[in-house]
């Protein structure tokens, strides 16, 4: 076989394809979106605050020169993502990723925690991957092709004491991913997810400082340090690219080693 020919580091390059990034506008959702931008990626942000995801989609036109634009919309809601899908897919002709990075962490014990709380968490976590993956599939499979990249978390595929919902819901994603997977590997829809482990985003910046955090990432994690929001765009670049098109249903972790413990 001649190696010089096949197509190496060209396999990353997504210039003129259309993501959309649910939850796009802050934390690990915009360092993905980031990270695909940078590969020539037209790149959308879909949520729930607008002028939030203005100000994400302009930081990003800016510092890419590439196509960027905020959609308002709740994850929750079947018919807003239905709607903003078709927006999309009537401006710019494609939706050929969706990452699901939407998401919500309601922390406490089982009998602290309310049943409102805990469908709260289900319902953004899980409905939400769902609603937008449902609002892509038909176009998906007229086109042939596709993307979809589910974010589980570590605690989809590990336990931890006090967090009951969120881990009830990315092992829902976890699964969700398993089995969506297989239900469009026909249609040559590459359907993966990412299992980050503790980066240090806004979600978790309100407990990063305390002693229960600083015991838990140290003693959790092979680099015993939380993860800095570039090291999640390296494994979005991948799963979005032509690189992962062997991959169906699998859990990438991104977790400073916790699950290989």
């Amino acid at each position: 076989m001649d190696y010089t020919k096949l197509p190496g580091i060209k396999q990353f390059d997504m210039t003129s394809r259309n993501a959309l990034i649910t939850g796009g506008s802050k934390g690990l959702g915009l360092a993905m979106a980031a990270g695909l931008a940078s590969a020539g990626a037209n790149v959308m942000l879909l949520n729930r605050n607008p002028e939030e995801g203005k100000a994400a989609a302009e930081q990003l036109r800016n510092d890419f020169g590439t196509t960027a634009k905020a959609y308002a919309a709740d994850v929750t809601d079947l018919t807003q993502v239905e709607g903003v899908v078709a927006e999309i897919i009537e401006e710019f002709g494609s939706v050929d990723i969706l990452i699901n990075s939407a998401g919500i962490n309601i922390r406490g014990a089982i009998d602290e925690l309310t049943p409102a709380e805990f469908n709260q968490v289900m319902k953004v976590n899980v409905d939400g991957t769902w609603n937008a993956s449902r609002a892509v599939t038909q176009h998906m499979k007229k086109n042939g092709k596709g993307k979809i990249i589910n974010m589980a978390s570590t605690l989809g595929l590990v336990g931890l004491a006090n967090r009951t919902p969120y881990a009830t819901s990315k092992g829902a994603v976890v699964q969700m991913t398993r089995a969506l997977g297989l239900e469009l590997a026909p249609f040559n829809i590459n359907v993966n997810a990412i299992c980050p482990g503790p980066f240090l985003t806004e979600m978790n910046i309100p407990i990063a400082g305390t002693e229960e955090a600083k015991k838990l990432i140290v003693g959790a994690t092979s680099l015993a340090r939380w993860g800095e929001l570039k090291e999640i765009q390296g494994a979005a670049i991948f799963l979005a690219s032509d690189a992962s098109s062997y991959m169906v249903g699998s859990m990438l972790t991104v977790d400073g080693g916790w699950t290989a413990k």
